[in-house]
């Protein structure tokens, strides 16, 4: 008996060691690559705005008489290039924009507090030093739709519409949690380099879309390996709750709104009842606005990045033109 708890302590310990061995090989290569992938991104796609003693990185292409700012969702580690699929097919209507937070992207990180009057702060004061004035159409994606809707609600005369990107929204955490744990765990994935191990149809990033370039999708995983689960990003993970409640406690803004809702992503964080997740903009806007659920991913704007262009297309023509009149004809009769 002795002998058989002695084998299996050796073979646990075995076992142990070349585990240790591999995650420390993984973790080598992982630096090695930072180093050698760095040149990939080290020119920033956009202009390098100072804000609060960083810096932040503000994209701009195309010309319209309406301006589109892409907001990116929790942890998308080059916003720029993860909405091309879709700002590439607007571009020749509107003027649109990419702001990168603190933490993401080419911008740098931060020890400014992450709530969210902090990073609408920045957003407005990064796009004007950037020359890009109000009023905007919003197009937030997943967690930015809270910075979103605070912007709207405080601000509302410089928002035209929100066209969201599947957003997060008042209702969701009660019913789904606020555990940071997947966060946490997401950073040391990417820290340790065991990040580099999972197959591409794990992640949902735009990195592998067509409508990116062989260089932009080298440069997008460089981007990746070396910004994912930043201190910053962490930071935003763990006041998530709070700027939930911040926007909660208001009612809903009164602009133009378009909701695409992502069906499988109802399916995985409400698996009984997916419903609820698609009630949930219907019922935060009391079926006020205007609404299209996609059978595809989280990451709505990469999968279905045409039709949510024509989509936004229509709903400018239709309703956030339309507003825009009436709002300029009241301004006109109070003056």
């Amino acid at each position: 008996m002795k002998k058989a708890f002695k084998a299996i302590r050796i073979t646990l310990l075995i076992l142990i060691g070349l585990l240790i061995l591999f995650l420390l090989g993984v973790f080598v290569y992982h630096r090695v690559m930072l180093r050698k992938e760095k040149p990939l991104f080290s020119t920033p796609r956009g202009d390098m705005i100072e804000v609060d003693g960083g810096k932040m990185c503000v994209f701009q292409a195309g010309s319209g008489d309406h301006t589109i700012v892409f907001m990116s969702g929790y942890g998308t580690p080059s916003p720029i290039l993860d909405f091309k699929p879709l700002y590439d097919k607007l571009t020749d209507d509107f003027r649109i924009a990419v702001v990168e937070k603190f933490g993401y992207g080419y911008s740098d990180e931060t020890d400014m507090p992450r709530d969210v009057d902090t990073m609408l702060r920045e957003t407005r004061e990064a796009l004007s030093a950037a020359g890009l004035e109000a009023p905007y159409i919003l197009c937030p994606h997943s967690a930015s739709g809270i910075e979103a809707i605070c912007w709207a609600q405080t601000y509302p005369e410089e928002i035209e519409g929100i066209a969201a990107l599947d957003i997060a929204m008042p209702g969701y955490h009660e019913e789904q949690g606020d555990s940071v744990m997947p966060d946490y765990l997401a950073k040391a994935l990417y820290d340790l380099g065991l990040a580099r191990l999972a197959s591409d149809e794990l992640l949902p990033f735009a990195f592998t879309s067509e409508a990116l370039t062989q260089a932009e999708q080298e440069e997008y995983r460089a981007i990746m390996y070396a910004r994912r689960g930043s201190e910053t990003m962490i930071h935003e993970a763990e006041c998530c709750k709070q700027n939930m409640e911040t926007i909660s406690a208001k009612p809903a803004p009164d602009v133009p709104m378009l909701f695409f809702t992502s069906k499988q992503m109802a399916s995985q964080v409400f698996p009984q009842h997916p419903e609820k997740y698609l009630e949930l903009p219907r019922k935060y806007t009391d079926h006020k606005a205007e609404y299209i659920d996609l059978d595809c991913g989280h990451y709505v704007h990469v999968e279905e990045p045409e039709l949510i262009a024509s989509e936004i297309r229509r709903f400018t023509e239709e309703t956030v033109s339309r507003n825009r009149e009436k709002y300029n004809e009241a301004t006109e009769q109070s003056e």
